[in-house]
Order: C-alpha cells, then sequence, then structure tokens
C-alpha cells in the first residue's frame, strides 16, 4: 500500500524504556510475509491504566482488559494484527483466555496481569492453534526495536507510528516512548484503535488512570477519519517504575503536572499520526473551535464538522465552500447564533456575525487549501469554551481501500 503523503520522514528514535522488553513474533494470522503477533514483557510492579471502547458490539480482548485494568498492575501485553476476534462469541474469548493462561504460565504471574489486543476483519474467531504457535515464538524471540513492534501492530495504517515525550518529577527524567497504529474506523468515543505508551516513571495506578483521561480528553477522543468507532479501541499506558522517582501518588506530588503535560504531549502525537494515515487522506485539517458554552460543547461542533463528508470532500477539492461548515455547526446539537458565527480558513476570515466577510479574498484561501495542512476557525461567539479536533479529507482512496477490505 502506497505510504500517506502526510507520513513523517522517518520513524522518530525513541529511547529504550527501562522495565520493558518488545518481541515480535509470526502467528500467520493472515496470508502474509510479515510478523503479525507483538509481545511486551514488563517488569514486575508494572502500573497500568487504560481506555477502551464503548462500542457495544467490543471484543473478548477489551472486556478482559477492562478487568485486567481493574487490578492496576501489569506484566505483558501481546497484540495480534490481521483478525480483530470481535464478535465471535465464546470461542473469541476462550482463545485471549489461552493466551492470557499461556503467557502467565511463562511468567509465573497471574493471567489478570496479562493483557491481549486484536485488530483486523471482525466475526472471524482467533485461531488457536496459530495464537499458541505464535506466542510460544514470540516469548523466545530475540528482542527488537520500538519500529519492529509499530510495524507489527499495523493493518492497513501505509506507515508505523511512534512518538516520544519525557518530563522532570522531583529532579528524576523519567521518559515516555509510545506506538499506535490506526486509519481507519477511526472517529474515538474513548480511545483510538490500538495504543500503547511504556514509561518508566513510578506512579500509582489509581493517579496513572487519572491522569490517562484527562490526556485522552483532549487527544484521542478529538480525533475523526470516518466517523466510525471500532469494536476493539484500547489505550494503555504501562508504568515500570524503574526511574527512580518518589512514586506520584496525587497530582499534588511534585512533577505530577509535569508527567501529564507530557502524557498529554505524546497522546497529542500518536492521535494525529493516525490522522494522517486516515485511509486516503491527502490532507491533514485542524478545526479550532472557540465561542462555544462550554469545552466539551466546542469539542462536539468541532466534530460535527471533522465527520462531515460534505466538509471533508470540500477540503480534498480544495473547495472554500465555508458554507458546509456552517450547516455541520448547526447540525452538531450544540448552543450556537447564527448571528454571531465567523468562519475562517488560515488566517482569512470568511464570515463574520451570520454574513459573508464583505469583500474578502478568496486567493489567499484558495491557496492555503492547495496545501497539505488545513486550518478551519470557528468563532460561536457565545462563551469562552474551546477545543481542538483533528481530521483528514475523505478521497476516493478511502472507498478504494475499504471496498476491498476482506480480499
Amino acid at each position: 500500500m502506497e505510504r500517506s503523503p502526510l507520513a513523517p520522514a522517518a520513524f522518530p528514535d525513541l529511547p529504550a524504556i527501562e522495565g520493558v522488553t518488545l518481541r515480535v513474533a509470526r502467528a500467520r494470522y493472515k496470508e502474509w510475509d510479515r510478523c503479525d503477533l507483538t509481545y511486551a514483557e514488563l517488569a514486575e510492579g508494572t502500573a497500568v491504566a487504560g481506555v477502551t471502547t464503548k462500542n457495544l458490539c467490543c471484543s473478548s480482548e477489551v472486556e478482559l482488559c477492562r478487568e485486567g485494568v481493574s487490578g492496576g498492575r501489569a506484566r505483558a501485553l501481546i497484540v495480534n494484527a490481521g483478525n480483530s476476534n470481535a464478535f465471535t462469541g465464546y470461542r473469541g474469548r476462550e482463545a485471549v483466555e489461552q493466551i492470557m493462561g499461556q503467557v502467565a504460565a511463562h511468567l509465573s504471574c497471574p493471567a489478570s496481569e496479562i493483557f491481549v489486543s486484536s485488530t483486523g476483519v471482525i466475526g472471524v474467531p482467533l485461531p488457536k492453534d496459530k495464537a499458541r504457535d505464535g506466542v510460544a515464538a514470540a516469548l523466545t524471540a530475540e528482542p527488537c526495536s520500538w519500529e519492529q513492534a509499530a510495524e507489527t501492530i499495523m493493518t492497513t495504517d501505509t506507515f508505523a507510528k511512534g512518538a516520544t515525550a519525557s518530563a522532570m518529577m522531583g529532579g528524576t527524567k523519567v521518559q515516555l516512548s509510545g506506538i499506535i497504529k490506526g486509519s481507519g474506523m477511526i472517529a474515538p468515543d474513548m480511545a483510538t484503535m490500538l495504543g500503547y505508551i511504556f514509561t518508566d516513571a513510578a506512579i500509582e495506578p489509581a493517579l496513572l488512570q487519572h491522569m490517562l483521561n484527562e490526556a485522552n480528553s483532549k487527544s484521542y477522543n478529538c480525533i475523526t477519519v470516518d466517523g466510525d468507532t471500532s469494536t476493539s479501541d484500547t489505550v494503555l499506558v504501562f508504568a515500570t517504575g524503574k526511574a527512580g522517582n518518589e512514586p506520584l501518588a496525587s497530582m499534588d506530588s511534585p512533577g505530577a503536572d509535569a508527567f501529564q503535560a507530557a502524557l498529554t504531549d505524546i497522546c497529542t502525537q500518536l492521535a494525529q499520526l493516525v490522522v494522517k494515515d486516515g485511509e486516503g487522506a491527502q490532507k491533514f485539517i485542524e478545526i479550532s473551535v472557540t465561542g462555544a458554552v462550554s469545552d466539551e460543547s466546542a469539542r462536539r461542533v468541532g466534530l460535527s464538522i471533522a465527520n462531515s463528508p460534505l466538509v471533508k470532500t470540500a477540503i480534498a477539492g480544495e473547495d472554500a465552500n465555508w458554507g458546509r461548515v456552517v450547516m455541520a455547526v448547526g447540525k452538531a446539537g450544540e448552543p450556537a447564533d447564527r448571528d454571531k458565527l465567523g468562519i475562517s480558513f488560515g488566517t482569512t476570515q470568511v464570515a463574520a456575525n451570520g454574513f459573508p466577510v464583505e469583500g474578502y479574498d478568496e486567493a489567499p484561501v484558495a491557496a492555503h487549501l492547495k496545501g497539505q495542512n488545513i486550518e478551519i476557525g470557528v468563532d460561536l461567539g457565545l462563551e469562552d469554551g474551546r477545543a481542538t479536533v483533528w481530521t483528514c479529507d475523505l478521497t476516493h482512496g478511502y472507498i478504494s481501500i475499504n471496498a476491498d477490505y476482506r480480499s
């Protein structure tokens, strides 16, 4: 598959995280010549936090992940690519429990500390024999790089995605490294496809969960490619505690604000990479909404615009049809006043107070829309709520990819 034109020039240099060992193997879930099973072994005592899809047809992996997160500790992560194992009933759950038991026996730990994710075609039970052999191969494989792990969790992605951040906590520098996969079926109602962040920071699980929830609301919950929320969406954060910092127990702990900022930063980087690999995407779109009655209301307005096929196809066609933005604001179901609404493309305001800006020059707008990075500004003129969301354009490529997805 052709690499997205919005892809970074290269995979970033991610620092190793003490207490994390990555390995990959070939389970051969599909007829492809590549690794499709990722194994991350974690130090004893690693804290875990997670957010998962609100899709009611979620996979057994998601259900068991939620149960595991409630325990707050993790020893390993297994990610299967090529088969989502969703909508597969008891057979799907048995396959996940088999993997959990197999890894738990290897590590001599409770099965509840083993986390499993799967991504790919819906409705096909994960083959137990292939899973068993793939896991066995992964457990004894040579350690691999972040890029290899990121490539292994891909499905329709056109490039491997990774990001890093760091923070100073009480005089100790802590590192964060993360990988993510996602390209289509992206309209998170909590998270986005499959994403994993690893840090050497020492943090109590309850605080880590609070921090992830905060970061999620400003990153993964602010992206969309096509308006569809996956059955498998999962984002997990693992904190090994190997940095040696004084463990964070509350937001009042020294360094907590710095770590929160770093976690939000890496989540935002990863979320934006998913949009930049949106199926068929040619343009990355940032929509900034101000003047809403609340931040949440602003986010909903932004997502209404971002999910509009008419807005997305106009951007694909480099058409400054701001009337479609007006439409999307009005259908959002959020407070809005037509006669206070303002709209801009790039640095050019095209509408204000419910009217087109008299005599505005469309030339700079046309020039802006020819670029790869598009900015749309919407001011509702009501109160102080604001939010930024990210999406991509909608092209013929999206149809081609999804029409042939199972073939």
